[in-house]
């Protein structure tokens, strides 16, 4: 059983999942930020209520989840925001849709998208589903009901599978991107899956548990999922371009651990900084970004070295790091730091990278 302060930062970890503050109110202007390291950072104010974000390839946009309203109360608004990844641009917002049974608007957070058909993927965690959009116009397409707690999602485009996260059930849940179906889902008692990474090369699934301190990994061809020890309070998990590495963000170390998926053993852990609660690997070179949430920056380490190369500030309470397949990652705050109390994205693209 966890110590009383361990209970707490879990407790208070969940919690975060669902938070967001303020009214929902489109831009400000981009601002470049001094550069931390060889980095090209820039930074723009967006909307209030910021959780995750996806790019995608197919229409050159990136795509984020907002939701504004903090547990217990009710969430006021919510929208997916459709911005240009170069320039940071608020292009569009789509509002999520009211429940039918209950008059709550559907909030939505993880989030994922489908360039194969042109979709959005998100988690309505506080409804216990997910949901799919059009990435053409935004449209609601679908709710698919079943999640407890759904935290994260993640696309397998070459097996037209969504995968999900259910925190509140300890599953981990795929369903097929063509009929919205449920075609497979994995439990395991006690735990509290929360972060996600699929390896599309094989099929398998590595979802962070945030109970037990580990990875579950689910292959197509078991029904017994296998377990990796990993930090404390992992929130988030990555992988290496040949999947045979796992990166997670320990919440409660403030490291992130580098996981050999074949010996099941952690290989290196690397202090971050406090509240680790994001990691994202680029699968071209030997670098890792993870987000900071109490430290408020983001670290670049090399695993192999076992080092932060680079840190950078973000403002306050950085939630969630994306990476394109440049390497360009981009940062979602929850500081509600902008003129009109807006949370806000900070762009971060690899040395040499124009500012």
């Amino acid at each position: 059983m966890p110590s009383t302060p361990l209970r707490v930062r879990r407790a208070a970890a969940t919690a975060v999942i669902l938070t967001a503050a303020g009214a929902l109110t489109p831009t400000g202007a981009v601002t470049a930020a001094p550069a931390a390291g060889p980095s090209a950072v820039r930074s723009a104010p967006l909307v209030p209520g910021l959780y995750q974000s996806a790019y995608s390839e197919r229409n050159d946009v990136l795509w984020a989840t907002a939701s504004v309203g903090q547990p217990p109360a009710a969430t006021t608004r919510s929208s997916l925001v459709r911005l240009d990844p170069d320039t940071l641009e608020v292009l569009a917002s789509y509002d999520a849709p009211l429940d039918a049974a209950d008059g709550t608007v559907e909030a939505v957070y993880g989030i994922d998208v489908d360039d194969e058909r042109n979709t959005v993927w998100v988690t309505n965690t506080r409804h216990d589903s997910i949901a799919v959009y059009s990435q053409r116009t935004g449209r609601h397409l679908a709710t698919v009901p079943g999640v407890p707690h759904a935290r994260e999602v993640v696309v397998d485009e070459r097996r037209d599978l969504v995968w999900t996260t259910a925190y509140g059930s300890g599953s981990v849940v795929a369903f097929d991107t063509r009929t919205h179906r449920e075609v497979r889902r994995v439990t395991v008692e006690g735990s509290g899956p929360t972060g996600l990474a699929v390896d599309e090369r094989t099929g398998t699934v590595h979802a962070a548990d945030f109970t037990h301190d580990r990875v579950i990994t689910v292959t197509p061809r078991s029904s017994t999922p296998r377990f990796t020890p990993t930090g404390d309070g992992p929130l988030s998990v990555a992988l290496s371009a040949d999947g045979r590495t796992a990166y997670t963000a320990d919440q409660g170390a403030g490291t992130v651990s580098v996981l050999d998926l074949r010996t099941r053993t952690v290989t290196r852990s690397v202090p971050t900084g406090e509240g680790a609660k994001s990691v994202a690997a680029d699968r071209r070179s030997d670098r890792v970004l993870v987000v900071n949430r109490l430290a408020g920056t983001v670290s670049v380490v090399a695993p192999g070295a076992g080092n932060v190369t680079e840190t950078i500030a973000t403002e306050a309470l950085p939630n969630h790091v994306h990476l394109r397949g440049d390497g360009t990652a981009y940062v979602l705050d929850k500081s509600a730091s902008g003129p009109g109390g807006e949370d806000g994205v900070t762009r971060i693209a690899p040395a040499g990278a124009p500012r």
